[in-house]
């Protein structure tokens, strides 16, 4: 089996409604994929339809939106820390602070789930096969950041901002913190977005999608490989270097990171 080409580190896959059909055409496409979940349920449906899919690390995860909004309450929680110590990938995990998509008062709901979940990833990552997170981070750098630092998530797992759009000053900590950074076309329509993507180590840059738009939704790889290839020419041209050196410089870095 070859290996993936190009490397999707943050994907809805479980959100897709023809998921056996995607992982199918990535496979034929060389598209390797890191497919976070939202709540436990989704994890359970996408865990037993990817068991046989190669190249697709399935993440535990529990969305900040899901925590706020009380779609996901203590049983989730306890839910998602069993799994999360079953597993090497975490994700989509984290906090969010914008009012457009969390409601008031939330932020002690986000702070509880996200603090007890780096606490169980701190303490079941192997040091040898270390943990890989995907976080969300609205609104909320530099207190995810916190977080992972006093919970011990920070040092012993890997840890991944998914679309950073924290400050300058956030990002230069989570930098120094040894964290990488999926980076989307998303991310790339904005000034900000595209001046985090221009000073960013090399090792720590990788590529993502968070595709679908929607949930239970058709989808194709051609569609995740298609946006993938368009977040790599954008970011060729913003650090002025070629496509292919991108390409390569992600590809490597989700590779070594995923193990």
């Amino acid at each position: 089996m070859a290996t993936p080409t190009v490397w999707d580190m943050h994907v809805h896959l479980d959100f897709m409604r023809n998921l056996p059909d995607v992982t199918t055409e990535a496979e034929r496409l060389g598209v390797g994929l890191f497919a976070v979940t939202v709540e436990p349920d989704g994890y359970a449906r996408a865990q037993e339809e990817l068991r046989d899919a190669p190249w697709v690390c399935l993440g535990a995860g529990l969305h900040p939106w899901w925590v706020a909004d009380g779609r996901c309450d203590e049983e989730e929680v306890s839910r998602t820390l069993e799994r999360i110590g079953q597993t090497r990938y975490v994700g989509e995990i984290g906090l969010d602070l914008s009012p457009k998509h969390v409601p008031e008062g939330s932020i002690d709901r986000q702070l509880h789930a996200f603090e007890a979940i780096a606490e169980t990833c701190a303490a079941t990552s192997d040091a040898n096969a270390p943990k890989v997170l995907s976080i969300h981070s609205v609104q909320s750098a530099g207190l995810a950041l916190d977080v992972l630092e006093r919970t011990g998530a920070l040092a012993s797992c890997n840890c991944i901002f998914h679309w950073f759009s924290g400050t300058s000053d956030e990002l230069h900590r989570a930098v120094r913190s040894g964290c990488r950074f999926s980076i989307n076309e998303m991310m790339l329509r904005t000034r900000r977005g595209r001046e985090y993507a221009r000073q960013l180590p090399a090792n720590r840059l990788l590529l993502e999608t968070d595709l679908p738009p929607g949930e239970d939704v058709p989808f194709t790889a051609s569609q995740i490989r298609s946006s993938l290839m368009r977040t790599a020419e954008q970011l060729a041209q913003i650090r002025g270097v070629s496509t292919d050196d991108i390409t390569t410089l992600t590809q490597e870095n989700s590779f070594l990171l995923l193990g």
